[in-house]
């Protein structure tokens, strides 16, 4: 209030102008600030069924992060990229809420909170049903996209799913979707690590091979144990539900990660 009071005075009472000036404060403040970790935040999801977007925004305090002003702006952002589905980042910072750009937007509430706030992260995930969750502290956001859902109620299975992704942090929807470089990366450390433990040179391939099947349980979703009921996989649990019912991707996010 006292900036745009002081705003006022130095415009000689244009409005207009005010704002220009408050804007270049928030563009000096943005510049001073530029060096500054932003590892806090709070992630942000939007959902219209079958498509979904999440988006982090980042501060350099938590404080500033449950700030009323902080949190709507990162709302805003969300929706605009949901009914907009820009195509990259950048695209969604040249996106306009209300008149202004996104990045005007931003180097406006830098100005005001004078601390580092940027938009770090955007995804937009489609399927035949697309399930959001976001954690309570907003620091991990997920989204799932789900296939063969038929006339079933999705919802429920659908948020277990989520919150098994933001708990247990699969890499990959299932074992042909692990990248190549993951897959012989863990063949190498499983050969180095059976070599350590002094096994014969022509059993390293058998024995790296059998600790890929162990990633491949523990870091593929649809391989892992359900959470809520380990006797089940969340393959499992999906064709439970509805037979055929799966996952064909997911986007997960984590400030500070």
């Amino acid at each position: 209030m006292m900036d745009c009071k002081k705003a006022l005075t130095e415009a000689d009472g244009d409005f207009d102008a005010a704002i220009d000036l408050l804007r270049k404060k928030g563009q000096k403040v943005s510049a001073a600030r530029a060096d500054k970790d932003a590892n806090e935040g709070a992630v942000f999801v939007k959902t219209n069924g079958s498509e979904g977007v999440v988006v982090t925004l980042s501060s350099e305090t938590d404080f500033v992060a449950k700030n009323a002003d902080f949190m709507k702006l990162g709302a805003a952002i969300a929706d605009a990229a949901l009914t907009n589905k820009p195509g990259t980042l950048e695209d969604l910072k040249a996106l306009s809420i209300e008149g202004k750009s996104v990045s005007d937007h931003l180097i406006d509430i830098i100005g005001k909170i004078a601390e580092r706030i940027d938009l770090t992260s955007y995804a937009l995930v489609s399927g035949e049903k697309v399930i959001p969750y976001v954690h309570s502290n907003s620091k991990v956001g997920v989204l799932v996209a789900l296939k063969n859902v038929g006339n079933s109620d999705v919802n429920e299975v659908g948020k277990d799913v989520a919150m098994q992704i933001a708990a247990m942090k699969p890499v990959a929807v299932d074992k042909q979707d692990v990248d190549p470089t993951t897959i012989q990366r863990e063949i190498e450390i499983g050969k180095e690590q059976a070599r350590a433990e002094g096994k014969p040179e022509e059993m390293l391939e058998k024995i790296a091979q059998g600790k890929l099947n162990k990633f491949y349980k523990d870091s593929t979703l649809l391989n892992q144990e359900f959470v809520k009921d380990p006797s089940k996989t969340i393959a499992q649990l999906l064709d439970g539900v509805y037979k055929g019912l799966t996952v064909t991707s997911f986007k997960r996010v984590e400030i500070g990660a």
